[in-house]
């Protein structure tokens, strides 16, 4: 798989995302393409249309023409590659596939949409069915919708759209605190001592989790040490508050907890020098909110749980810095689509 899947989903349905249109869902709905996971099947399942599928499916077309998803990302930003994955679609996949994409300071209405100017990011590409079709993007650009689709008809199981969020930087200045760590302003882990279970990257998302599979959990560790992951911030700021949900995390959450901050290259190798969190014991199932007295500007920080076990959501309370509030709103204002 292409290395660009490392880098967030932007169509997680987790962050906001949605598929607002479609021209045609006769045989499966559109909103299957958000799904999470893997497309299900079973086989001889057959509803009042047909074989019942995981994913999208439209009728088979029978004049000139194309069909056609419109997904609003939960997270707006540049995307550097798509998966158009074909799971469980064999004989009834589209031929090739593209993607457009356009943007939008407001959430458009169906009329705008519809009438918008679309900048197509991906030429029309050949599938293979029941599978992981991956694609690179080289557009520079900032989106807030794509429009998939698919020649001329048939199947798509799931839809994933990787790349960097860019947030609006005149949301964040007016909201003042925020959550520094979030994906959807721009936060990303940049290293994890073990994801064995779960993605470090699953404490970074919105909303509360869901299971113990919706958060962060390590293997079991043997030896001596402790288990940890960083996160560059979304925006540098200084820290205020802190939350570690321990929710869903019962005989295997962590028996104490740190949080640091300093530059990336020295959170790779050990805790920073400035302080956010002192070692403090923690509960398990438990939604943890601590005050930073801290009023350094941070830019990264590391979160190091003894011995090991998993949590559901990392947050990081502040107020982004003036200096770094500039640089946001240069680069999302070069990434804005000239018309």
């Amino acid at each position: 798989m292409k290395d660009f899947t490392a880098l967030t989903d932007l169509a997680n349905r987790r962050l906001g995302s949605g598929v607002v249109a479609a021209n045609d869902d006769f045989f499966a709905e559109k909103e299957n393409l958000l799904n999470s996971g893997r497309a299900d099947f079973t086989s001889h399942t057959f509803g009042h249309k047909g074989q019942i599928y995981d994913g999208w499916e439209t009728r088979r077309r029978r004049e000139a023409g194309n069909d056609w998803a419109i997904i609003r990302l939960g997270a707006s930003g540049i995307v550097k590659g798509v998966i158009i994955d074909t799971g469980n679609f064999t004989g009834n996949y589209p031929e090739r596939a593209s993607i457009e994409a356009t943007s939008f300071p407001h959430v458009p209405t169906l009329e705008e949409l519809s009438q918008a100017h679309w900048i197509t990011i991906l030429e029309k590409s050949s599938l293979k069915g029941d599978f992981e079709n991956a694609f690179e993007i080289t557009d520079p650009h900032r989106w807030t919708h794509i429009r998939l689709s698919i020649y001329p008809d048939g199947g798509v199981a799931r839809l994933r759209v990787h790349g960097i969020p860019i947030a609006d930087p005149t949301w964040i200045k007016a909201r003042g605190t925020i959550d520094l760590a979030a994906i959807e302003n721009g936060g990303d882990i940049i290293g994890s001592s073990d994801d064995f279970y779960s993605s470090s990257q699953n404490t970074l998302q919105s909303g509360n989790p869901l299971t113990q599979g919706d958060g962060w959990e390590n293997k079991r560790r043997r030896g001596g040490g402790n288990d940890w992951f960083a996160v560059k911030l979304a925006i540098s700021g200084s820290v205020s508050a802190i939350e570690i949900d321990t929710t869903h995390f019962k005989g295997n959450a962590p028996g104490q907890v740190m949080v640091s901050a300093d530059n990336t290259d020295a959170l790779l190798k050990g805790p920073g020098e400035i302080t956010l969190l002192s070692k403090i014991t923690i509960q398990p199932d438990t939604q943890h909110k601590f005050i930073s007295a801290s009023q350094e500007i941070v830019s990264a920080i590391r979160l190091d749980v003894f011995p090991d076990g998993g949590l559901g959501r990392f947050r990081v309370w502040g107020t982004p810095d003036a200096k770094s509030l500039a640089e946001l709103t240069k680069k999302f204002n070069d990434s804005l689509f000239k018309k």
